[in-house]
């Protein structure tokens, strides 16, 4: 039976999948659209409320801005998606930004970029689940009232099920993507035409309240304001670069099909955000920064609702169906733009880990090919961020975007250089033409998002975009920490060109002892049948009755090897034998020293409190010194019949069992209870289990 950790794992994860089953989780356009656009197609729902509560800061009148802040955005997202579609057609390995940096700009551009684009997914998670159960607490009260707590469950929902794979999520997704595009191009659809097709004239909840600003603003000030709403609405093009990152994912053919998908993520994303500034200008909506501050006059007990809340009531009616509904696909929408963040990080962890700058357990992929581990890191950080911000879209939303244009910036000066390379080498003359395009498409697109980057830093340094950059300057101080690493590891077991390796001079074989029982047996007959030089037996006698009791034991069955007996006046096991091993080895530096330690194996976790901790504490300190060989005899006590492993084995990866656990190799078979033969383990000294 296999245990109740793995049924769990199975009953939320499902089977695990064969490698060779990598090509069946590639992803047509209709699921990778959900998959990887969700987080820019989402940003329609908190961007414009970022966009009026900035503005809000100068009163009611600065709200005449917000249709010309939407178009700075649009125009800087659609420069941004004609810049990616040459990106994923240069460089469809799913590098990405990271992939052109490195390539074009060279390792520690490419670092840069990276660290900014890790941060981002991180940020893109926090942002998008607190923005949602923002929206979804408008219209019920007990998840405003308990908003930590319910974005932390959605984070964990939404890592169970990337967990799954690539694919199941893409499917999962798919319907509430596709349901959010569609319900809120109906709200806007329904509402322009009752204005101006009906002629009614639609207010919205907030139309009539009396706001006051909160400061002064006007001159520099205003243009600063101005700058730092565009700054906030720019948040809507995170995601842009997830699908250059998720190329490999996609149907071949890849790239084209990449391209496809970010043309349409750029049509969509920019209709729905002109038709919310647009329709809430029209209903004179009003959304604030500090609602018990600005709000000089209004209804009692008023709470602010988002603005796609607040579009759908004054479209539909107040506590109608649809309402409801344009509610619940805007916060499930939010919480599956996280989706996007949990397939760009994952994938971009493991190519950093290919690298080196990142641990290797980055690079495996989990039972059902996912890469678990990116996964599960990206979900612990982004429930941090949510539990010390206290899942506060407005807070979290000043550390965001900063990265996402770094990456934008360095990727599109790589680009160029990528066609300054290719124009000096083609001769092709409508090879030639394209690639000018292609140029000027990039340069275009990194002088306006180095511009908005500028902007960014500018308006938003002070209110907690520092925390973002300072951890972009860790994270891109630890990768290249870890590739030093790596680089310092692969030189040292690099084998030399010239010669063989040179072979020890002698082997010495050290049989620590305890007891003389069967694990002592068992060790004795391995260390014997590897024929080394010299062999002995090593106790500490760190208790004068037991060692008596020992050596008269072993004198009675008349063992065929010494018996040494290190004393320990002060009870230590540890000190005397390392001592000991080291005086063996002294006298010729090609000697090595092989240390069999006896290791009981207990199929209970609480029997591990209760054995082997003197052979933890041994093997942990042997193995730092040079010249000698660590090697545990295990001894398999009742208890381990338990854990029929190779059924569980078998099950998992439905693959032929290795045979029944139970059988023992001639070789190590138990001997008489009189004769040295294979035995297993137990704790060493003079200590007692």
């Amino acid at each position: 039976m296999a245990s109740p950790t793995s049924l769990l794992k199975r009953l939320l994860l499902g089977r695990p999948f064969r490698s060779d089953r990598l090509q069946h989780t590639l992803l047509p356009k209709r699921i990778a659209l959900p998959v990887f656009a969700s987080d820019a197609l989402s940003s329609v729902a908190y961007a414009p409320d970022e966009i009026l509560l900035t503005l809000s800061i100068a009163g009611a009148s600065a709200f005449l801005f917000s249709p010309w802040i939407a178009l700075a955005v649009v125009v800087v997202m659609l420069t941004v998606v004609a810049s990616y579609r040459q990106n994923v057609h240069a460089y469809p390995s799913g590098g990405g930004d990271y992939e052109v940096a490195t390539v074009n700009l060279g390792p520690k551009f490419g670092v840069g970029v990276a660290s900014a684009l890790l941060v981002d997914y991180v940020l893109t998670v926090a942002v998008s689940v607190s923005s949602g159960v923002a929206n979804l607490g408008s219209v019920v009260p007990f998840v405003a009232t308990h908003k930590v707590m319910i974005a932390v469950i959605a984070v964990v929902l939404l890592t169970a099920v990337n967990l799954r794979g690539l694919r199941e999520s893409g499917t999962a997704f798919a319907i509430p993507t596709y349901g959010f595009v569609i319900v809120m191009g109906a709200m806007l659809l329904t509402g322009l035409f009752r204005v101006f097709v009906l002629g009614d004239d639609l207010r919205a909840p907030s139309a009539d309240l009396v706001i006051q600003a909160e400061h002064s603003v006007t001159g520099f000030a205003l243009v600063f304001l101005l700058l730092r709403t565009f700054s906030s609405g720019a948040a809507a093009l995170t995601g842009v670069e997830a699908i250059s990152n998720g190329v490999p994912a996609f149907k071949a053919p890849k790239s084209r099909n990449a391209a496809t998908t970010l043309l349409l993520l750029g049509a969509i994303a920019v209709s729905l955000l002109v038709g919310i500034i647009w329709l809430a200008r029209l209903t004179h909506l009003q959304f604030v920064e500090d609602p018990a501050l600005q709000i000089v006059s209004g209804p009692d007990g008023y709470v602010q609702k988002t603005v796609t809340t607040q579009l759908g009531e004054t479209v539909f009616g107040s506590g109608s169906f649809l309402l409801y509904v344009v509610a619940g696909m805007t916060a499930l929408i939010l919480f599956l733009a996280a989706n996007t963040a949990f397939n760009g990080f994952p994938v971009l962890g493991s190519i950093l880990a290919q690298d080196r700058y990142l641990p290797r357990q980055f690079h495996t992929r989990g039972d059902r090919l996912a890469f678990s581990n990116g996964i599960t890191f990206l979900a612990l950080f982004a429930i941090v961020l949510i539990v010390g911000f206290q899942a506060e879209v407005t807070r979290l939303i000043q550390l965001y975007i900063v990265g996402v244009f770094v990456s934008f910036t360095v990727s599109q000066a790589g680009m160029i250089r990528h066609w300054n390379r290719r124009l000096r080498t083609e001769r092709d003359p409508e090879a030639r033409k394209r690639m000018h395009r292609s140029r000027a498409i990039n340069t275009f697109g990194m002088g306006l998002t180095g511009t908005v980057l500028v902007i960014v830093l500018i308006t938003k340094f002070l209110l907690g975009a520092w925390i973002a950059i300072a951890a972009m300057a860790v994270i891109y101080a630890l990768m290249l920490a870890i590739r030093r690493h790596y680089d310092r590891v692969a030189t040292e077991l690099t084998p030399p060109d010239e010669g063989r390796a040179v072979l020890p001079a002698r082997n010495h074989a050290i049989v620590l002892v305890s007891k003389l029982h069967q694990p002592t047996l068992r060790a004795i007959a391995y260390a014997r049948a590897t024929r080394p030089d010299t062999l002995t037996a090593v106790t500490v006698n760190v208790d004068e009755k037991d060692t008596r009791d020992l050596q008269a034991d072993w004198e009675r069955r008349e063992m065929a090897i010494p018996l040494t007996v290190v004393d320990s006046p002060y009870r230590e096991i540890t000190r005397p034998i390392l001592d000991f091993v080291a005086s063996t080895r002294r006298t010729s530096p090609r000697d090595v020293v092989t240390v069999f330690i006896p290791e009981y194996v207990v199929g209970r976790w609480w029997e591990n409190l209760l054995h082997n901790q003197s052979a933890l504490r041994l093997k942990g300190r042997l193995l730092f010194e040079p010249g000698v060989m660590v090697v545990s005899v295990p001894w398999q006590l009742a208890s381990t019949a338990s854990k029929n492993l190779d059924r569980l084995d078998a099950m998992l990866s439905r693959t032929p069992a290795r045979g029944p656990r139970g059988t023992v190799p001639p070789a190590v078979a138990a001997p008489p209870p009189d004769e040295p033969g294979p035995v297993g383990s137990e704790p060493v000294g003079n200590s007692r289990d």
